[in-house]
């Protein structure tokens, strides 16, 4: 299971979608409520628990169990509390060039300074999305960078302003990964790869691209997810 970041949809997942499905693997790659195929269900209130919601659903209703699930950048903060509620059917764990969040955190705490500059202003204004941060921003490869922008849609303002209850789910996964985009200078993600390299229990990769490793890097990503799986 594939859980896609801001600003993002299923669409970015394609090419490691391809890649595993043809090594004979079942592959979701759901796009959150509010953005890409799904933006015209835009609307106020859309928050952080609506899009784990829809990743549980596929969950559910696609009877999935012993899965590995993949969460980009904010989609760390999705897959965390997907973990709340279905630690036991995830068999790995991998954190994307993602955030870590711990008990309390939202996904505004822990964006860089300038991106919470972006989504204050926002708040401020009274408006219900963030807007799209360009792939230049990202340091997605030159040749993918118009084709990523034309399909980036503003991401539900509240995704990123509710504050994630956790127990602790995600540590008692046997399996965890954290792959860091290295081509991607963020101190987020640093401390976040520094944090888990200090435990034994995580795994840690780095990829030489830009923070859309799906994207820059399908093919070394594809083989990393059946490694850790």
């Amino acid at each position: 299971i594939l859980v896609h970041g801001a600003w993002h949809g299923g669409w970015a997942w394609q090419r490691v979608v391809d890649r595993l499905r043809a090594r004979g693997h079942s592959v979701f790659a759901p796009t959150n409520t509010g953005l890409g195929e799904r933006a015209h269900l835009l609307r106020p209130g859309i928050d952080l628990s609506l899009h784990i919601a829809d990743v549980l659903g596929v969950i559910k209703y696609e009877r999935l169990r012993n899965f590995v699930l993949v969460g980009h950048s904010y989609g760390g903060c999705v897959i965390s509390g997907i973990a709340e509620a279905v630690a036991d059917a995830i068999q790995s764990i991998v954190f994307l060039d993602a955030f870590i969040p711990d008990n309390g955190d939202s996904t505004l705490d822990l964006v860089q300074p300038a991106v919470q500059d972006v989504i204050r202003g926002a708040l401020a204004r009274g408006e219900i999305t963030v807007p799209v941060r360009d792939a230049a921003a990202f340091k997605v490869n030159e040749k993918d960078r118009a084709w990523v922008d034309s399909l980036a849609t503003p991401q539900p303002i509240a995704t990123f302003t509710e504050k994630l209850k956790l127990t602790g789910a995600r540590e008692r996964i046997a399996k965890k990964t954290y792959i860091r985009a290295s081509g991607y200078p963020n101190v987020s993600f640093e401390k976040a790869l520094a944090r888990v390299k200090a435990d034994p229990s995580w795994r840690t990769y780095e990829v030489p691209c830009g923070h859309d490793v799906m994207i820059d890097d399908p093919d070394r990503l594809t083989e990393i997810l059946l490694e850790v799986a």
